[in-house]
């Protein structure tokens, strides 16, 4: 197969496939021919029921919408969609979170997301986080820009506790590797269902009796109407003075502003946060200076060679069941919001 331009025309009866690769992406979210062809090796004879176009500008990308019935995208201008893509039916974003996307996709034209390509990744970034906040690495670092020498000691981290809000994909891989460093896991989940590598799990409405517990809080929930502000002041109030916290969900479901605070004033451990409000995070803002505050510039969860190969494995897998008129994985509820 080779790469065709946007809106040449298809050989007849074909379904009309378009990639578009967000310019302002880094190289390891773009998806190639070569990435295609690789994914389709596993369904045989379904790449050459397919016509697949590309863009990587905003000007081929309309070009497409006129015909395209399937678009694989990440970040997409998704303004007036409906009228610019009449003839889409089925978005498959290689995206996990989707609170963007979501209230501007067209009636009858479907949502599918990435959930589930960041797990292992996204799982060993946690822990890793963990170990940094047990063994006071931010201190350190903190320390070292001062050219301060002042010891801070600890013990193994068996025997903590950490409380993950948002049991899902990554939620429970990183309730795995949690319970493999000897940790007692804690979840938080809409549904409170229990989960495997989850000691006991809870409902959101019981934050207040969990958090006391926690050494360390992981958020790696979605962002949803009922996910926003969710660990808000009130909420970190009640985490003891040592808790230490990890975001690698969203960043509107922490106060940054409240979490800072307490930072600065010495009422928590530390942090480490991989997403926030403004990405890139703006030189002006306090967290950069933010004392024992890591600031990872939203990399720590996706895989630098697996990304992409992982998105086509989803997304092929459902090219097949929406072939076939069957349901397709990881279709996006409008009212969950994921």
């Amino acid at each position: 197969m080779t790469a065709r331009r946007a809106g040449a025309a298809p050989p007849r009866g074909k379904l009309r496939v378009h990639v578009h690769n967000d310019p302002g992406d880094h190289p390891i979210f773009r998806v190639t021919p070569a990435h295609v062809r690789a994914a389709a090796r596993p369904f045989p004879g379904l790449l050459s029921r397919l016509a697949v176009t590309y863009s990587d500008d905003l000007a081929q990308l309309q070009t497409a919408l006129v015909s395209a019935e399937v678009l694989l995208a990440g970040g997409v201008p998704a303004d007036d969609l409906g009228r610019r893509a009449p003839r889409l039916r089925w978005i498959q974003s290689t995206n996990a979170g989707v609170e963007k996307l979501l209230p501007r996709v067209p009636p009858g034209v479907v949502l599918t997301n990435a959930s589930g390509v960041h797990g292992p990744q996204a799982a060993e970034f946690a822990v890793t986080a963990l170990l940094m906040l047990h063994h006071r690495l931010p201190h350190f670092v903190m320390r070292q820009r001062e050219a301060r020498w002042d010891p801070a000691y600890s013990t193994p981290i068996a025997g903590r506790t950490v409380v993950v809000v948002g049991v899902g994909r990554i939620g429970s891989e990183v309730a795995r590797l949690a319970r493999r460093l000897g940790l007692r896991v804690i979840g938080v989940r809409r549904s409170g269902a229990p989960a495997r590598f989850v000691d006991r799990m809870y409902r959101p409405r019981d934050l207040a009796r969990v958090l006391p517990r926690a050494d360390f809080v992981v958020v790696t929930t979605p962002l949803t109407a009922e996910t926003h502000g969710l660990l808000g002041r009130r909420e970190l109030d009640l985490l003891p003075r040592h808790a230490g916290l990890v975001n690698v969900g969203r960043a509107a479901v922490v106060d940054y502003d409240a979490l800072a605070d307490k930072l600065r004033r010495g009422e928590l451990g530390g942090a480490i946060l991989d997403v926030f409000p403004e990405e890139p995070l703006p030189p002006e803002s306090p967290l950069w200076s933010t004392p024992n505050l890591v600031v990872v510039p939203h990399c720590g969860v996706d895989d630098a060679a697996a990304y992409v190969p992982r998105c086509l494995a989803i997304f092929f897998d459902n090219l097949r069941r929406y072939l076939g008129g069957r349901p397709l994985r990881n279709r996006v509820d409008p009212a969950r919001g994921y």
